[in-house]
């Protein structure tokens, strides 16, 4: 009796607790799934083999977020550090780098509206190695960095018997169903760890759990990625090795004869405002001078030319609008880049929609590899975060930051010419503040930010029209200002709060103050751009300075 109790006590143990020999086949949502780090994705595969091709909103969610497929000329693009990448739908010619190149498998664009991609041309840019099972189709995904660990069902040694298969489970549990099965000396990816029971992936892609005690560790390996030649990354000249002195230089209907300029010690690059945006086509106005390049050259500056889109948001929108578009001004920057042997290109793209910000920082994607190709340093100016719309709000200072070799803060201008109150046109703490937010906050590095310096001040006057108090302002340059004190007496006194020389004065009833700009402002600024670790400084503008500016940054940046 005891004997027979006994075994249907075993009887009804196993049927509730024991493990299960249930089989299911999972499903996973699709018809040819693809899983990374041992997760299913959104969205199914189509093809095989070398024809394989994976929905572009997979591609964006794990392998590149910028991504992007233009619905105006079925295209998509990929941007890399040295790269750009054209492929168009239904089309076997693809084009890197603005040069075309033959595909085996076209993207595709389904009738439900998804874009497919065919991997093989970019497994090699992203490091990427595609597994596809043969016998399920199940499609799994690994970029080269990737750690995969490995378990392994234990094999027989010599003259012991085949030990069972292991089994890989649904849930961590012996009563979960059995979704795949590790025969003998038989491996699997693990994914994780839950009571006892590892997370893993077997070679058919089938996830689930094998029991830890029925396995054994593997090892690790670090995933290498297919082999392609890799271009080296792109190193921007520092000039002379030193902090970079930059002066901007205001160009309008003709250059300046630069012979007749007197010695700038310190400076290093010089940055006149060339090349312009003058319709939606993406057309561009060229004012460049070969002789101010052989000028500059011959004094061992670097020419960075200034690229801007004339302040236009709407004209602005329509030359960002597509990648024909972007690409055209591509080319003709990089072929004047090239005619006039310039060194550099610096990006000043203000007054535009926020809506048409990412269409900028995406020109800046296609723009920079195309450019470090050329061997030019790519730049962008920026303003502080935190402004309106169109100056400032439609900037991403973290993602530009990450593509240019150099970002030069605007910092100047917290009491613009129109301004309502008489003002700093760059106070020390609110340029300071600024900075320290760009690079905290946005996650600029700050050995690739110049700190742009006034070499301009306002003069302010206020005075009282039909009973309402008036503001307005004159932008001056240092000489004039000083021409102006010594013409009228005045006895500047340094203005605490801005960390700069103040004057104020009287005439024809009005009030007139000035918050100067000189030795001492640009002392304390170029201290600044040295204890924050800055490439630099750059400078609006050259024709504004005195003779003295340049010793005074040169030797403050470099502890002269």
């Amino acid at each position: 009796m005891t004997i027979a109790l006994l075994g249907v006590a075993l009887v009804w143990f196993l049927r509730n607790y024991g493990p299960v020999d249930t089989r299911i086949i999972p499903d996973y949502g699709s018809d040819k799934p693809v899983f990374y780090q041992g997760a299913p994705l959104d969205g199914s595969a189509i093809g095989a083999g070398e024809g394989l091709k994976l929905p572009l909103t997979l591609l964006q969610e794990v392998v590149d977020p910028n991504i992007r497929y233009e619905e105006a000329s079925s295209s998509v693009i990929i941007a890399t550090k040295d790269r750009v990448l054209r492929l168009v739908s239904d089309q076997l010619t693809a084009w890197s780098n603005d040069r075309p190149f033959e595909l085996r498998f076209p993207v595709e664009l389904a009738e439900d509206g998804v874009v497919y991609v065919p991997v093989d041309p970019i497994l090699p840019i992203y490091g990427l190695t595609v597994t596809e099972a043969a016998d399920t189709g199940i499609v799994t995904l690994a970029r080269a960095g990737d750690t995969l660990a490995r378990i392994e069902a234990p094999a027989p040694a010599d003259g012991e018997e085949r030990p069972r298969d292991v089994a890989v489970r649904s849930e961590p549990t012996v009563r979960a169903p059995i979704v795949d099965d590790l025969a003998p000396g038989e491996r699997a990816v693990v994914w994780g760890e839950a009571e006892g029971w590892y997370k893993v992936q077997t070679d058919r892609g089938y996830v689930g759990f094998a029991d830890e005690r029925a396995v054994r560790w593997a090892g690790a390996e670090i995933v290498s990625g297919p082999d392609a030649p890799q271009a080296a990354p792109y190193v921007p000249d520092r000039p002379m090795g030193k902090k970079i002195v930059l002066a901007w230089e205001q160009v309008y209907e003709r250059n300046p004869d630069a012979t007749k300029f007197g010695a700038m010690p310190g400076l290093n690059v010089v940055s006149p405002t060339w090349f312009h945006v003058i319709d939606g086509e993406g057309n561009l106005e060229n004012r460049a001078d070969a002789a101010y390049v052989r000028w500059a050259h011959d004094r061992g500056y670097q020419v960075w030319a200034l690229f801007s889109n004339n302040f236009d948001p709407d004209m602005t929108a329509e030359a960002l609008s597509t990648y024909d578009r972007r690409m055209s001004m591509a080319r003709q920057l990089v072929s004047w880049a090239q005619l006039y042997k310039l060194d550099g290109l610096n990006v000043d793209f203000e007054n535009v929609h926020v809506k048409d910000g990412p269409n900028l920082t995406q020109f800046m994607r296609e723009l920079t590899p195309l450019l470090h190709e050329a061997g030019l340093t790519v730049s962008i100016d920026v303003t502080f975060a935190g402004g309106s719309d169109t100056w400032s709000k439609f900037l991403d200072r973290k993602a530009l930051g990450s593509i240019v070799d150099y970002m030069m803060v605007m910092a100047y201008d917290e009491h613009w010419a129109s301004s309502p109150v008489a003002g700093s046109v760059a106070s020390l703490p609110w340029v300071e503040n600024g900075m320290r937010v760009i690079i905290e906050e946005h996650g600029v590095p700050a050995e690739k930010l110049l700190l742009g310096v006034p070499f301009y001040t306002r003069i302010w006057t206020e005075e009282t029209v039909d009973g309402k108090k008036k503001v307005s302002s004159k932008a001056v340059g240092m000489k004039a200002v000083a021409d102006l004190i010594k013409e009228k007496g005045l006895q500047p006194t340094l203005d605490e709060k801005t960390g700069q020389r103040y004057v104020q004065y009287e005439e024809n009833g009005a009030v007139k103050k000035i918050w100067i700009e000189d030795e001492v402002s640009m002392q304390a600024r170029a201290k600044l751009a040295r204890e924050l670790g800055l490439a630099g400084v750059a400078a609006w503008s050259r024709n504004f300075a005195n003779d003295a500016i340049w010793n005074t940054i040169d030797e403050t940046l470099h502890h002269k």
